[in-house]
């Protein structure tokens, strides 16, 4: 999940997450983080199939703007430096 610099949030899935990442950041990819950029990823889940990760996407995609937040939160205290 990346956060865009208006606050918004978007997820989505990819097996190269560092060149997914570029390509948002160049305008490209979504049309939803047109505009938005630059993003900054908060949140990052590995799955093991393709399958599960667009299952759990879309599952992220339905919650509310406080799960993200806490699910960011929790991230973000297990992998600090």
């Amino acid at each position: 999940m990346v956060r865009c610099v208006d606050g918004t949030y978007y997820s989505g899935s990819t097996n190269d997450l560092e060149a997914r990442v570029r390509l948002h950041n160049a305008g490209n990819g979504a049309k939803y983080l047109r505009g938005r950029g630059p993003v900054r990823l908060v949140y990052v889940k590995e799955y093991r199939y393709y399958k599960n990760a667009l299952r759990a996407e879309s599952y992220l995609k339905r919650q509310t703007r406080r799960y993200k937040e806490e699910l960011i939160n929790v991230y973000a205290s297990r992998n600090i430096s």
